[in-house]
């Protein structure tokens, strides 16, 4: 029962993605997943008396990405344009369709001569020191910290420099019924080649020989196989071995256990808040701040919580905020009530509101920090400047036995997505394989 040819810690997208090929192939696998679901970093909330589905956590399909979309035309998932009009609130001001960070093209031309590859901090105080600058300064760090969910400290300024000429803007998708409809498609394909997935099942000890793997959970069940591939996030191979989630290897890692150090990994809490209606549609809204904001898709802004985004092109009453980077890291410790009053406070300096009244309109609302719960513990990976000698390392198994997996181990420029996740996943497969 509790034996198989390889497994899998961890049901989320890598994960799942590895189960499936794997059980594909006649090889018989056992996943194991610390929380009572699967999905991971995926968690689609569905609500049974209204048919409505929120994400909690990956929402988006950035780009036209192959893998994901693949699946999705293999499962028979249809997928929507989630491309909308990105607006700015700055000083009082509603703008689109303008450059987010000034000298944009003088930013770029200096990245492309850059040599050595320094920490996006460094690199801006060293070619953008004047006061001329310090606007420009602060939109790299908040975008940095808000799309990458990355410290600019430590940030690497070359894999900034690929994602930022890379990017296709254009092209968003959202997956009809949610980013799990996916995960259960995969989590499907696995059982039906007999592959088992067990629930609560945390991995606290892993004792490994060449050939030969022992997983032992909380509840003190062993697992045993072969080989085995670690497909949880990079927060929790970062935590140490008495927090909840972290894993203890016997006999310990030693050069993969300091290139799971050297990667950055970013932090992130979303605000989810249902109105009782879409007001920065309403008429009332335009004529108080001046404006239509009826193609609003993404709106950024230098409040406390500064990173908005509706269900465009759908008129839902959902507004959903983000934090990420330091900012997210600092706000770890800090309750949902408090949290929720911040975002609250945001939304009514930015469309001219009363908290009391938005609070009289708000129906229902969901914290998730990303960042304090224990078997994610944080969002998405990011490079720093040793990234790619640590990534190297821990795409190398050790002794053909231990695999790791996951989206942080991904070298396109769809770093932190789902599509990175998948691939991640699908290439430790192929190496198993062969």
């Amino acid at each position: 029962m509790n034996t198989a040819d390889i497994l899998i810690v961890g049901a989320g997208a890598a994960g799942l993605m590895a189960a499936s090929e794997l059980a594909n192939t006649g090889k018989k696998v056992i996943v194991l997943e610390a929380d009572n679901r699967i999905g991971g970093r995926i968690h689609t909330q569905y609500d049974a008396t209204t048919g409505e589905y929120t994400e909690l956590g990956a929402e988006f399909v950035h780009g036209d990405l192959p893998v994901t979309i693949g699946l999705l035309n293999e499962a028979g998932i249809p997928y929507r344009s989630a491309s909308a009009e990105m607006v700015q609130y700055d000083e009082g001001a509603f703008v689109e369709n303008e450059s987010f960070i000034e000298h944009w093209d003088l930013l770029i031309d200096k990245l492309n001569s850059l040599q050595q590859d320094v920490s996006i901090e460094e690199f801006m105080l060293k070619e953008f020191p004047d006061d001329e600058y310090a606007r420009m300064r602060t939109s790299v760090r908040q975008f940095v910290s808000g799309y990458d969910t990355a410290d600019p400290q430590k940030a690497s300024s070359f894999a900034l420099r690929k994602e930022w000429q890379s990017e296709d803007d254009s092209a968003q998708h959202r997956v009809a019924g949610g980013y799990v409809t996916l995960l259960n498609y995969l989590a499907g394909e696995c059982k039906s080649n007999n592959g088992q997935i067990f629930l609560n099942a945390i991995v606290k000890d892993i004792y490994w020989s060449p050939g030969k793997v022992s997983a032992i959970t909380a509840d003190g069940t062993a697992y045993h196989a072969q080989q085995i591939v670690l497909a949880v996030p990079l927060g929790v191979l970062k935590a140490g071995e008495g927090q909840t989630g972290g894993i203890a290897f016997h006999p310990p890692l030693k050069a993969h256990a300091e290139a799971i150090q050297g990667m950055g990994f970013g932090s992130v809490i979303k605000i989810l808040l249902e109105f009782d209606e879409a007001f920065w549609y309403s008429e009332e809204t335009e004529v108080r701040i001046g404006r239509s904001l009826d193609n609003m898709g993404y709106l950024l802004s230098q409040e406390e919580i500064p990173t908005w985004w509706t269900q465009f092109p759908e008129r839902s009453n959902i507004f959903t905020g983000w934090i990420g980077g330091p900012d997210a890291e600092a706000k770890k410790e800090k309750t949902d009530e408090e949290i929720l009053v911040q975002a609250l406070q945001s939304l009514a300096n930015i469309f001219r509101l009363s908290v009391e009244e938005l609070q009289q309109r708000l129906k229902a609302w969901k914290v998730v920090n990303w960042t304090a719960k224990p078997f994610t513990l944080g969002s998405y990976a990011y490079d720093t400047v040793n990234a790619l000698v640590c990534r190297n390392t821990l795409n190398t198994p050790i002794d053909d036995t231990l695999f790791f997996a996951g989206e942080y181990l991904y070298e396109g420029t769809a770093m932190g997505t789902v599509e990175a996740a998948l691939t991640s996943g699908r290439g430790v497969a192929e190496m198993i394989i062969s």
